[in-house]
C-alpha cells in the first residue's frame, strides 16, 4: 500500500502567524499613492498595520486622503521612518498610533509650497495662493493635532523649515527611538 503523502495529526503543518499587513510609504505623494490606498483598504475597519516611511513627501493632497483613509477606517497604524519622512509625508505618519524613527531618520517640516507647470490665468493663480494660504494654516494646526502636540512645537520647526532629526523627535516626546545597533 502506497503511504501517504498527506501529513500525520503530529505532522501537521502549521500556518505561519502572519500579523498586521506591512506597507512601505516610499518615492514623492502623487499618482504612486493609488497602491498605498489599495493596500490600506485591505486593512479591515479597525485594524492594524505598519507603515514603513522613506518619502521625500509630495502631493498635500495625497497626504490629506492618506490621512483620511487612515481615519475614516480607525486604522491603528504604526508608523517606522526607515531614512527619510518629511514635508507631506509626516502627516501620515503622524497619523499613526504609535511612532518610530532610528537616530538617522529625518523629517523636513516646512510650509506648504505651491508649484504648476501649467500656464495657467493670473485670477486662477490668486485663487491658488489664496486657497493654500488656508491650507497652509489647517495643515499646521491638523500635524499638531495629530502628533498631540502643541501648535508651537510643530510652528518652530516648519517656519522657516528645518531638518528635524529621529533622535530630536523621540526627544520631543511624538515617537519612540528604534536604536538599530
Amino acid at each position: 500500500m502506497a503511504k501517504s503523502s498527506r501529513p500525520s495529526d503530529a505532522e501537521e503543518v502549521q500556518p505561519e502567524e502572519s500579523g498586521p499587513p506591512e506597507i512601505v510609504i516610499s518615492g514623492e505623494f502623487g499618482e504612486s499613492c493609488t497602491e498605498i490606498y489599495e493596500k490600506l483598504l485591505e486593512v479591515p475597519p479597525g485594524g492594524e498595520c505598519t507603515l514603513y516611511f522613506d518619502s521625500p513627501g509630495g502631493s498635500s493632497y495625497a497626504a490629506i486622503g492618506l490621512v483620511s483613509l487612515m481615519r475614516i477606517r480607525r486604522i491603528e497604524a504604526t508608523g517606522i521612518v526607515i531614512g527619510e519622512c518629511s514635508s507631506a509625508a509626516i502627516w501620515p505618519f503622524a497619523a499613526c498610533s504609535k511612532r518610530y524613527v532610528t537616530p538617522w531618520s529625518v523629517l523636513l517640516f516646512h510650509p506648504m509650497r505651491w508649484q504648476s507647470d501649467e500656464n495657467i490665468p493670473v485670477t486662477e493663480a490668486a485663487e491658488w495662493v489664496r486657497h493654500y494660504h488656508h491650507l497652509n494654516s489647517e495643515m499646521d494646526s491638523m500635524l499638531a493635532s495629530l502628533f498631540k502636540t502643541r501648535a508651537e512645537q510643530i510652528a518652530k520647526w516648519t517656519h522657516p523649515g528645518r531638518f528635524v532629526t529621529g533622535n530630536e523627535i523621540a526627544e520631543s516626546g511624538l515617537a519612540e527611538l528604534i536604536e538599530l545597533f
